[in-house]
């Protein structure tokens, strides 16, 4: 009881044990320098934290931070690209451990894996769940190219869309995710891609289908969460804790269907057209192209092959109780 209502205490015996955080930031970030750090920084120690505050730059000084945390609960404060780089340290140090849980306060620009979890966007309510939430498993996906995705990974169409939508960002916030998508879809050119779902073949990569000889691929997503770009549902009966990815394939590749494809992408009911295919997952390859790819927000150009498979609850977040 008492924890549930102090939340910044845990009780050992009869000893009250305050909590320990290491905050860390992207200096680099817009939302670094924003008064919500400072609100946030004061809540949790208002709560009684000892708190700790690191702004990194780069790899290296993110790996140097955790590395010098001494014990503290690491929390991030910023969207699914800066969670996906404290997890990617944390994998790299051979840190990552489920009984460990993170926090999250969302400072980003879509916060799509903080909304997925449930994880208040208000900072003050967000700094409450670091203090006082519970522990909820996450599943990790595992490129073979020695990365991690938190959320979602998705090539083709979407990635030329993020690129896109990274010119507006800085003025128009979320809004700048359907601009971004309205011009890679007139400017993205399809690409013959192989995609395999365990093994089984979803593109051939020479022409589409395997069964039917189709088009080429327009968009592959590789889904842990249910949206990508601020709330988009590319693969919304996806979860985060099921073991699973959500695989999409996209074959609209003429522009009235691209057009389609875009609206219905944006009211979740693109599982419904003949020329897109979701299932599910533990592991995913596509071959082909290149291709321009995102991995929770970072783009990685001309990418001819990659493969994942999902770690099931390799990490866990602090959630709401």
């Amino acid at each position: 009881m008492i924890t549930e209502l102090l939340g910044e205490v845990r009780v050992v015996g009869k000893r009250v044990e305050m909590q320990r955080l290491l905050v860390v930031l992207n200096r680099n970030a817009g939302t670094a320098d924003d008064d919500s750090v400072a609100t946030v920084m004061a809540e949790l120690r208002t709560g009684g934290a000892d708190v700790a505050v690191a702004a990194t730059a780069d790899e290296a000084e993110l790996d140097e931070a955790l590395a010098a945390r001494d014990g503290r609960r690491l929390v991030v404060l910023g969207g699914d690209g800066s969670v996906h780089a404290a997890i990617q340290a944390l994998d790299r140090a051979g840190s990552l451990r489920p009984g460990e849980p993170i926090g999250i306060v969302p400072r980003g620009t879509g916060n799509d894996l903080a909304q997925a979890l449930g994880v208040p966007l208000d900072p003050v309510e967000a700094a409450a769940a670091v203090l006082g939430g519970r522990p909820r498993p996450v599943d990790l996906l595992r490129g073979d190219d020695g990365g991690v995705v938190v959320n979602a990974v998705h090539a083709g169409v979407g990635a030329q869309a993020s690129a896109e939508a990274v010119r507006f960002k800085d003025r128009l916030g979320a809004a700048a995710y359907p601009l971004g998508a309205a011009i890679a879809g007139v400017t993205t050119a399809s690409a013959g891609l192989r995609v395999e779902a365990d093994g089984l073949v979803v593109s051939d990569g020479v022409g589409g289908w395997a069964a039917d000889g189709g088009t080429d691929v327009l968009m592959v997503g590789v889904c842990n969460g249910p949206t990508i770009a601020g709330g988009t549902p590319l693969a919304p009966d996806a979860l985060l804790d099921d073991g699973y990815a959500e695989v999409v394939v996209c074959t609209a590749t003429g522009p009235v269907a691209r057009a389609a494809f875009a609206a219905a992408l944006l009211a979740g009911t693109h599982g419904d057209r003949d020329d897109v295919v979701v299932t599910r997952a533990r592991q995913v390859t596509f071959r082909g192209g290149p291709v321009d790819l995102v991995a929770d927000g970072e783009l990685y150009e001309a990418v001819e092959s990659r493969t994942w498979r999902v770690d099931a609850s390799a990490w866990s977040v602090l959630v709401p109780r």
